[in-house]
């Protein structure tokens, strides 16, 4: 295994169970909807989930019709309450790092992977190991934090607020530096690799993938009015980004 393995930290773990089991939240509210909006029809496929967490992803994938679902994730804690909470006979999980991918024998007709590829150095890469998975025609679609967020490191707050905590703007300071960025979140040393919108793109485009969507991260006017303390930064940069790609 490599890579910092921080969903086994008990106290971040946690944390984000306590986030996933409220019913308005980032992933619930923003990513999941935009992801499966992205997605091909499950039907008859053959699905590797990377960085499957807790499992919601894979069991929402064989309830849409999928042929089977691998799931894989560094987290042993993950990986227990996915098989406790949300297993199915044709879903596996396993436990192994996304550096490790080409290990896998098998090849699949969709790749997905939600906010967890941040975690990896060499995301170009990756992106070539993933593209050695997959069949002729087959789509990778995955969720990343927005490099706008990940450019944070920890210097300085990430809004500029009035005297009452209104959100006025965000705040953007060595978004072309990129690299690794160790901050104090949820818990101290949390780390996560910063990289720019065009090394992204240019990693998905020389890696042999055809691009053909890609997103940003939003939520409604009424959602971000309803839920200011959560949402209400929203209106000023999208917490997420999101590729469909096609190996071609």
């Amino acid at each position: 295994m490599s890579g910092q393995n921080i969903y086994d930290n008990d106290a971040f773990f946690e944390n984000f169970r306590n986030s996933r089991s409220k019913e308005v939240n980032f992933n619930d509210c923003i990513e999941m909807p935009i992801l499966f909006s992205m997605l091909p029809d499950l039907r008859g496929k053959k699905i590797l989930d990377i960085g499957c967490g807790m499992g919601q992803h894979a069991k929402k994938f064989s309830e849409m019709g999928a042929e089977s679902v691998l799931g894989i994730d560094i987290s042993e804690k993950m990986l227990e309450y996915a098989g406790a909470h949300n297993s199915a006979e044709n879903i596996v999980y396993q436990r192994m790092a996304m550096e490790d991918t080409d290990q896998i024998g098998d090849q699949f007709d969709l790749v997905t992977s939600s906010l967890v590829f941040d975690y990896i150095e060499d995301f170009g890469g990756l992106m070539r190991k993933i593209r050695q998975r997959m069949k002729n025609g087959a789509e990778l679609v995955f969720s990343m934090s927005h490099p706008i967020v990940t450019a944070w490191d920890g210097a300085y707050d990430r809004y500029t607020r009035t005297e009452t905590g209104e959100r006025l703007y965000a705040n953007l300071r060595n978004y072309c530096k990129e690299g690794l960025r160790k901050v104090d979140w949820v818990v101290n040393g949390y780390e996560c690799y910063h990289r720019t919108v065009s090394t992204l793109i240019n990693d998905i485009i020389r890696a042999g993938f055809v691009l053909e969507e890609c997103q940003e991260a939003r939520i409604s006017d009424e959602m971000r009015e309803k839920y200011p303390a959560l949402f209400g930064g929203t209106l000023h940069r999208p917490e997420f980004i999101f590729f469909r790609c096609r190996k071609g």
